[in-house]
């Protein structure tokens, strides 16, 4: 998703948002000069990372264990789209393979839509307009009629009540069915729903996903129809519910769609069009048969091809079949004037894909790039993770200009490189949006930063993010990176967004970037389609990277501490230079120092931990493990023999987050302690 703040804005404005009074800061932090501290090295484990452990699902390889098993839910979809009064009325058949060991005595259902009732708890969103929410009519579980507003039934002091097929809460986000017999494990249930939904639409919307239609004229569904929650060896049904900002955790599953719109509309989706023949007219089949044969933008429906007849074939209303295997949700988009263009990218060991683009004709300036962008990123993030998994890519203008789902992008060419990255995760590596969104927004935000500088033919530049973190650290609004995400409350944008490239901006220069990527490319080959938890994550990047990096997760991801490093005095012993380096914060980091030397002098000598950087520049390094005993200052010894020193500065990259930077600096002509 591409909320508003995100990006080099999310950065900036968070900074601003989450800036303490650093002066009043410092005076505190010298008024409690504690000589010591604890420096944890361990990741902590919570109860559902040590449940899947001992079954077996996980372990400390960051691999999925020996036992790993997700559900998989399989939808047949029929819905009908009626723009006159704005509602898709649909009927749906899931087939739940319940691949778990346990059997199911309930089944937990997403109805997000009813979020756009009135009486339902909602975050930092605003519905475009009130409705009835999603209305389930009828329900079945293997062909027995679920009862949708059961009676409570009183029982004896201690006496067990029957089990009943019934459902609950289906005036909410989340919903329940409570089975008479369970899903036995390794078997498979069909659910059957009837329902109807209205898509919000008008002025006042605030939030992806809040507004769905402008007016009667182009319709953008998304979380639309009813869905099976996610149900996994961490914590068993997901049951948070949908508060608007926070996304989704879904199980992947095949998807067969049948949409009915009246004749004239063009429809777009998730998955493979099934019936192009009857649907579109035979000049456009023509235009489309093109596609793949260059980069060129093909235009296969223009501004002046509208209605029956023109934009599709004649008739009253039209079924757009789509089928989308292994994906974890499906979302379309209807105009009844859209102008459909096409282009290809060419996805590395796989050959052309094609790129669907549909706007509405006044909005063809948001869309001139949008080829050429989308094209870069499929291409470069198949080349930075791993292969682009779907068979066609489409983007669908509308009301919301930043969203994602499996094939779809809901953007023009604005969030086009952000959006297109989301098909690596959550759509091909199956992250838990709502709890830990830091794994699909941060990660996006890590990744745009590359394939911005690809883009213009730079090198990526990510020095200074890292360092940003010390002006945000210790401002209690933030909350850490393993608070569940849909309870952030207003700090949820840095937190989800913002943090992240900041993270991995320091782990870079722990092990390299280079390094970090490679290892990351690794994860998502090893995860593709199926659902690593945060652990599995940290785990697998030590063992890829070589490294024990328990101090450096659980700083980042489980508190708000900052490194916050100084150099408190520089002085000179038989011809060695002395740096006492200081780090006032609770995160250790590696000492990095930056040296320059004068311009003239003895031949500057070698030292094993220091590599030159230029003539006269050097930088030297000792490892995070000169902290570990406790000790708030360390001795630096430079050894170059006796070329003068004329600057030293501490984390020279600015990649370690500190809340004074301005003493990270000793020059020769200082005559104290900075």
């Amino acid at each position: 998703m591409r909320i508003k703040i995100i990006a080099a804005v999310v950065l900036v404005q968070s900074l601003f948002l989450f800036a303490p009074d650093t002066a009043a800061q410092n005076t505190i932090r010298k008024s409690i000069d504690y000589p010591t501290r604890a420096i944890r090295r361990d990741v902590p484990l919570t109860d559902s990372i040590r449940r899947a452990m001992k079954a077996g699902t996980r372990n400390f390889s960051g691999r999925p264990g020996p036992n790993y098993w997700q559900l998989k839910t399989d939808y047949t979809i029929n819905a009908r789209l009626l723009p006159w009064t704005q509602t898709i009325h649909g009927s749906e058949k899931i087939v739940l393979h319940n691949n778990s060991p346990d059997d199911l005595e309930v089944i937990v259902l997403r109805l997000d839509h009813n979020i756009f009732r009135g009486l339902v708890p909602r975050g930092y969103s605003v519905p475009a307009e009130n409705t009835d929410g999603m209305v389930i009519t009828r329900i079945t579980v293997d062909g027995r009629e679920v009862d949708l507003a059961p009676q409570r039934i009183r029982t004896r002091d201690g006496e067990e009540p029957p089990k009943r097929l019934i459902a609950q809460s289906l005036d909410q986000t989340v919903g329940s069915i409570s089975l008479d017999k369970p899903v036995p494990s390794k078997g498979r249930v069909t659910i059957e729903i009837d329902w109807s939904t209205k898509l919000p639409g008008g002025p006042n919307g605030q939030g992806h996903r809040m507004t769905q239609r402008w007016d009667d004229r182009l319709f953008q569904p998304t979380q639309w129809f009813p869905r099976i929650a996610k149900y996994d060896d961490l914590r068993g049904w997901n049951t948070d519910p949908y508060l608007g900002p926070a996304e989704f955790h879904n199980n992947f599953g095949r998807f067969d769609v049948k949409i009915d719109v009246p004749a004239g509309w063009l429809v777009t989706g998730t998955g493979v069009l099934q019936n192009p023949k009857e649907v579109y007219t035979p000049k456009a089949l023509e235009r489309l048969s093109k596609v793949l044969e260059s980069d060129e933008e093909i235009t296969i429906v223009g501004p002046d091809e509208v209605g029956p007849g023109k934009s599709t074939v004649d008739g009253d209303h039209l079924v757009w079949h789509f089928i989308a295997e292994n994906v974890n949700d499906f979302a379309w988009a209807t105009a009844r004037d859209y102008v459909f263009k096409a282009t290809r990218a060419t996805i590395p060991g796989k050959g052309p894909v094609p790129i669907y683009m549909v706007h509405i004709p006044e909005r063809e300036r948001y869309f001139e790039r949008a080829a050429e962008l989308s094209r870069h990123a499929l291409e470069f993030y198949s080349e930075l993770w791993a292969p682009y998994p779907f068979p066609q890519l489409t983007l669908q203008d509308g009301p919301s200009a930043g969203m994602e789902y499996p094939m779809v992008i809901n953007s023009n060419q604005g969030a086009a490189d952000h959006e297109v990255a989301h098909q690596w995760w959550p759509m091909m590596v199956g992250t838990d949006e709502r709890r830990y969104g830091w794994m699909d927004e941060g990660f996006n935000q890590y990744m745009n930063i590359l394939s911005r500088a690809h883009r213009e033919g730079e090198e990526p530049d990510l020095n200074g993010l890292g360092q940003r973190y010390g002006s945000i650290s210790g401002n209690e609004i933030e909350a850490p990176m393993m608070w569940n995400a849909n309870f952030a409350g207003p700090g949820y944008g840095f937190q989800t967004y913002g943090k992240t490239p900041l993270m991995l901006s320091m782990l870079g220069e722990v092990v390299g970037d280079k390094e970090v990527q490679k290892a990351m490319s690794e994860y998502t080959h090893t995860w593709a389609f199926k659902h690593p938890s945060p652990w599995d994550y940290m785990f697998f990047m030590d063992n890829a990277l070589g490294q024990d990096l328990g101090w450096f997760w659980y700083y980042w991801l489980f508190t708000t501490e900052a490194v916050n490093g100084s150099i408190e005095r520089v002085r000179t012993e038989r011809g060695k230079t002395i740096v006492t380096v200081r780090q006032d914060g609770q995160m250790p980091s590696p000492v990095v120092l930056g040296v320059e030397f004068e311009a003239s002098g003895p031949a500057i000598k070698k030292m094993p931990n220091a590599k030159m950087t230029g003539d006269t520049s050097a930088e030297v390094r000792w490892p995070v493990d000169v902290w570990f005993d406790g000790k708030k200052e360390f001795e630096a010894v430079l050894d170059f023999g006796g070329r003068k020193v004329s600057k030293v500065t501490f984390d020279p990259n600015r990649r370690f987050p500190d809340n004074e930077p301005n003493d990270n600096e000793w020059t020769a002509s200082s005559t104290a302690a900075p």
